[in-house]
């Protein structure tokens, strides 16, 4: 078995260490003899999307987002949400996470069309959410604790046919309002967790991992790995909070 994993925007989505995401998810495949290649692919890049089988964006400021629209709307945005319906597995982290949305729309109440993926938008807020934060994944996502750290002012509210990645047990998550963190639709994880989210929440990267693997090869294991380490650091996490 093998996974090729596209990483978009490397050099400038690349928030609080979210670039580890990536080093997580090779490694954990790697330790069970599954084949994966790593491709970045930066801002002005005209490759194609259509080989990869997983996704990875990661989180940037406000004026980052700016300039990565004007280049997914060249033509970029149409192959994400083809690859998207299509069954492709996505992480995407907080700016990332909220550029697969309909529109942003700033305090000020200018509006930024994002590119339309997933039903869902995000405003503005003039309180920022910020700290060390957990949430519980839903059975579909796997039904894990997740521990993470969230830096966001935009409130993220989930359209009809959507469903939150998970439930926030402390922390803002999505809004600071509902109760919901981040996204899942189809393959598509979206969160505002960085940290990096996956080494201190292995069993949410495994579920990602399985997702790109049975989208491929309908159906696939993976075997356990000695995790002491990393719930180790998620457990210090998680007395933290």
């Amino acid at each position: 078995m093998e996974l090729k994993i596209c990483h978009m925007y490397p050099d400038v989505l690349n928030l609080y260490g979210d670039g580890g995401n990536i080093i997580c998810m090779k490694k954990r495949l790697e330790w069970r003899g599954i084949d994966v290649s790593v491709t970045k692919m930066p801002i002005g890049s005209d490759s194609s999307l259509a080989g990869f089988d997983l996704f990875f964006i990661g989180g940037g400021q406000d004026f980052e987002q700016e300039v990565l629209l004007n280049d997914l709307h060249k033509g970029k945005d149409a192959s994400v949400k083809a690859a998207i319906e299509d069954g492709k597995t996505f992480l995407t982290i907080c700016g990332g996470y909220q550029m697969m949305g309909n529109y942003y729309q700033t305090h000020e109440g200018v509006r930024c069309d994002f590119i339309g993926a997933v039903n869902y938008y995000t405003v503005g807020s003039d309180i920022r959410m910020i700290g060390n934060y957990k949430f519980k994944c839903e059975e579909v996502s796997g039904g894990s604790t997740v521990v993470g750290f969230e830096n966001h002012s935009g409130k993220t509210y989930l359209g009809e046919g959507v469903s939150p990645l998970g439930r926030v047990l402390a922390g803002y998550g999505n809004n600071g309002e509902d109760g919901t963190e981040g996204v899942r639709y189809r393959n598509l994880f979206g969160t505002y967790s960085h940290g990096p989210l996956l080494p201190k929440n292995p069993g949410l990267c495994d579920i990602i991992l399985l997702s790109a693997l049975e989208r491929k090869y309908g159906k696939a294991d993976l075997e356990p790995l000695d995790d002491s380490a990393e719930l180790a650091a998620h457990d210090v996490m998680c007395g933290r909070i």
